[in-house]
């Protein structure tokens, strides 16, 4: 991919990202999936990938884990119009299955490659707080593998200067079968999102 022109907002960013060439995934997804919110917005929310529905879309987290991160935002307390959701690979990944198109998960290669953009994403949106959704994202705001169980919750600096908490994934929670487990972990991945806001007065505070 030729070198590109300093990319300052997040309109630039879009089209930019649009002739993506930079990891092999663009060759058969949809389209780029970018992320979407304000600009200055004080929490920076990373996913893995665009699913399905996002990759016909054109935006991020608009299937059913995206409905399951927006009904856990509100209950949390969280202005989900102060919130930029993105992803830490931007191309959906995916095996044929017939007419269905399966999910499958990033490798460290797709993810690396991508990072490029979501470090493009942090210089101009600047996020106060990086809230990773899962392994892939913590994978790649952090720059290594960690295990969401240990960290979870947990304000990490980042060696840049920012803040980040890691969380699962909400599409985690719809591959829940028992529904008395998939309260419980929904009601702990809301406390999660809590602590978010909690974190987000400290660090404004310090």
């Amino acid at each position: 991919m030729a070198e590109l022109p300093a990319i300052r907002t997040l309109k630039a960013l879009r089209d930019a990202e649009a002739s993506c060439t930079r990891c092999p995934l663009y060759k058969h997804a949809t389209q780029v999936v970018p992320g979407e919110g304000p600009t200055r917005a004080p929490i920076m929310m990373v996913g893995e990938q665009p699913g399905d529905k996002e990759d016909i879309a054109g935006q991020p987290f608009v299937g059913p884990a995206g409905r399951m991160l927006d009904q856990a935002i509100e209950e949390a307390g969280i202005d989900r119009k102060k919130v930029f959701v993105t992803n830490a690979v931007k191309h959906f990944k995916f095996e044929p299955r017939g007419k269905r198109r399966l999910h499958k998960r990033p490798n460290a290669y797709e993810i690396e490659r991508c990072h490029w953009w979501v470090d493009l994403e942090r210089t101009i949106v600047r996020p106060q707080l990086i809230v990773a959704l899962g392994a892939t994202a913590v994978r790649s705001i952090s720059g290594r593998p960690l295990t969401i169980s240990k960290i979870r919750g947990t304000v990490i600096p980042l060696a840049d200067g920012g803040s980040m908490i890691a969380t699962i994934h909400p599409s985690y929670l719809l591959r829940i079968d028992d529904e008395a487990d998939k309260a419980a972990q929904y009601r702990a991945f809301v406390r999660d999102l809590k602590g978010c806001v909690r974190a987000l007065g400290e660090l404004a505070a310090a």
